[in-house]
């Protein structure tokens, strides 16, 4: 018996303390998937319509905190750093995460507690402010020969 502790402490002073779902820690910016209250993508976030969904979440949760992938460019995380000091919530930068590609989880506004809830992500979460904020895209502008060769 002393001699599984022992092989156990020497591990741990080895590989460092075990971590319970590396993978899904790895996914949602070091925290557990039952933790987030809310999801966006590193796409999702360069939408300007999402800051609403996020704005909405906020107010629900106040004691929530914002994680922010920090391979994500500096602007947009600027952006949302903005809003986090605005509205006087925690946020913190993972540096560790990985974004390859715009499907990347980009911003997790997560719970000190389990929540559980089924759906996180912003536009499914929210679809009518994503539906608004199409709808009030402004028509772009036919150039002067487009239109006189129509």
């Amino acid at each position: 018996m002393a001699e599984d502790n022992l092989q156990k402490h020497l591990d741990t002073g080895r590989y460092g303390t075990p971590k319970i779902n590396p993978d899904e820690q790895k996914e949602y910016l070091g925290t557990f998937r039952e933790r987030c209250l809310l999801s966006m993508t590193i796409g999702e976030m360069q939408d300007k319509g999402n800051e609403a969904g996020l704005l909405m979440e906020i107010k629900k949760e106040p004691s929530a905190r914002i994680l922010i992938n920090g391979a994500v460019s500096t602007v947009l995380q600027q952006r949302y750093i903005t809003i986090a000091v605005k509205e006087k919530i925690d946020f913190t930068v993972v540096s560790d995460a990985i974004a390859d590609d715009d499907s990347k989880i980009g911003l997790l506004v997560v719970a000190d507690y389990a929540v559980d809830i089924p759906v996180i992500d912003v536009e499914k979460k929210y679809p009518k402010l994503h539906e608004t904020a199409k709808e009030e895209k402004p028509k772009e502008k036919s150039s002067f020969w487009n239109r006189l060769f129509k």
